[in-house]
Parts: structure tokens; sequence; C-alpha cells
């Protein structure tokens, strides 16, 4: 394990999270429709090597625009399973401070009542969810909740949170695997080490 590039462990009251890609397996109920609706039996997640779709997909357009808003539809939404330790290590971290979710999906309600299924056992005044309708407008989001630690899987956001000043955790996926500066969590049982409520500290990749 190489050591992590966090100086120090982070404080709770310091972190917030994005939700698709890092504390919901979103894509793999978009693999799972794929399958299912357009017989793309042999479509796994690894094929999914790039954030945008339409460039890492040999599909037509229509098909992936249909599974992307059907993915994120309410039903859909609600099916989402979470990450192996991402309940467990979130309703942990309740404990000793609020959660903060920055969502880019323009409608925060279904994500919302999905986490509150997830976390039944923390209080809905603990759960804050922003949808921010666009990566982009993140940033400000993130400063004004004075959130000095993001988790995110979209390398691109990493990238201009890092450049204002937001420390990026990248949570693992097929389409961030480029070489990345930013510490590199693959497991939310890693995400919970580089926790002051926990021992040890994260890994670079």
């Amino acid at each position: 394990m190489t050591p992590c590039m966090l100086k120090e462990l982070i404080t709770p009251e310091l972190l917030g999270f994005d939700i698709d890609g890092v504390v919901a397996d979103t894509m793999a109920v978009f693999v799972r429709l794929a399958q299912e609706r357009y017989g793309l039996a042999d479509l796994t997640k690894d094929h999914l090597n790039e954030y945008d779709l339409f460039r890492c997909l040999s599909l037509d357009r229509g098909i992936i625009e249909d599974l992307i808003c059907l993915t994120l539809d309410d039903e859909h939404t609600l099916q989402l399973p979470p990450f192996p330790g991402a309940p467990e290590v979130l309703t942990e971290l309740s404990r000793h401070a609020p959660l903060r979710f920055v969502t880019a999906r323009i409608w925060p309600e279904s994500i919302t009542e999905w986490l509150y299924q997830q976390l039944p056992g923390v209080a809905r005044e603990r759960i804050q969810v922003i949808a921010t309708g666009s990566p982009e407008a993140k940033l400000k989001i993130l400063q004004d909740l004075g959130i000095c630690y993001f988790v995110e899987d979209r390398l691109e956001t990493c990238h201009f949170l890092a450049h204002d000043g937001i420390q990026p955790l990248l949570f693992d996926q097929p389409w961030n695997r480029s070489h990345t500066p930013f510490p590199r969590i693959h497991s939310w049982q890693q995400l919970h080490g580089c926790l002051q409520l926990g021992n040890g500290c994260c890994d670079e990749s």
C-alpha cells in the first residue's frame, strides 16, 4: 500500500459525498436495463470506461439516452444497489457529523428517498441532499457548506474542485482509471480508514 496523499485523517464535518457512482452503484442498473431491454447480454460495467457514455458505447444515441433516463427515473432510482459497506460507514459517520450529499442530478426527491431507505438508522434531519443540475455547479455549494474533502467518481469534477482548494477523493470506477494525482478510494472500508473516527488511511494509485 502506497502512502496516503492526505497529511491527516479527515474530520467528519469537512467531508461531503457525491451519490451516483459513489454511494449508489447506478451503473449496475444501467447495465441490467441494457441487458433486459435491449438484449445486450455481453455488456458489463467494465465496458463503461469513459464517463461520457456516448463515447464509450457503440450504440445508437437514442438507446443510450433511453437507458440513462430509465436508470435515473424514480422507479429505478429506488432499485439502485448501494456499494458494499456504504450504509454501514455512513451510519457510523452520521454519529459524528451530518451527512452532506451533493449530486449533479436535477431533482433530489427520489435519490433522497433512496438514501432514507438505505440508512434507516440515521435520522432524516442528519441527511442533507443538494441537487445542482450539473457537475460544475458543485463547487460553490461545497464552498458554501464548508466542505474541504469530497468523494467523487467523475475525474473532470475532481480536477476543477482541486483547482479551487477542495481535496477530491476519487472513488474508483472503470471510467476514471487514467493516471491521477488524487487519492483513489477502492472501497468504503478503505474510506472508513481515512476518517478521524477510524484507523489508517487511504492509498493512492
